[in-house]
């Protein structure tokens, strides 16, 4: 099942649960550094809860944002969202600070200090 936002649209992300949980699995098992910063903020933090608290953690960047699926010819969130090309490993700050953008330059935004989170 697939969970609704607030405007009563499906996530597309949840929608195929069993092909994100085999991205994510992937990506672990490659030990993938974060496509976004390279690796200059050190490793992912694989084990952690990805939230606020772990900034280090882990999450799947859409390297094409969802939000913009159209800009990018996809048919739809779904298959913009499940897409493994469009896919990357990140740090759970380094995906905030980046948003729904597509550019390189967004780690000089992401500010994390060394520390037990």
């Amino acid at each position: 099942m697939s969970e609704a936002n607030p405007r009563g649209r499906t996530n597309p992300r949840q929608s195929n649960g069993n092909l994100r949980r085999k991205h994510r699995a992937r990506f672990r098992a490659m030990d993938a550094p974060c496509g976004i910063c390279k690796g200059r903020l050190g490793p992912i933090h694989y084990d952690e809860p990805s939230n606020a608290q772990h900034p280090l953690s882990f999450v799947i960047d859409e390297i094409k944002p969802v939000s913009r699926w159209k800009e990018f010819g996809y048919t739809s969130p779904k298959a913009c969202a499940q897409d493994w090309n469009n896919l990357q490993a990140a740090h759970y700050c380094c995906n905030a600070a980046k948003g729904n953008k597509i550019t390189k330059n967004v780690i000089r935004r992401v500010n994390v200090t060394d520390g037990d989170w």
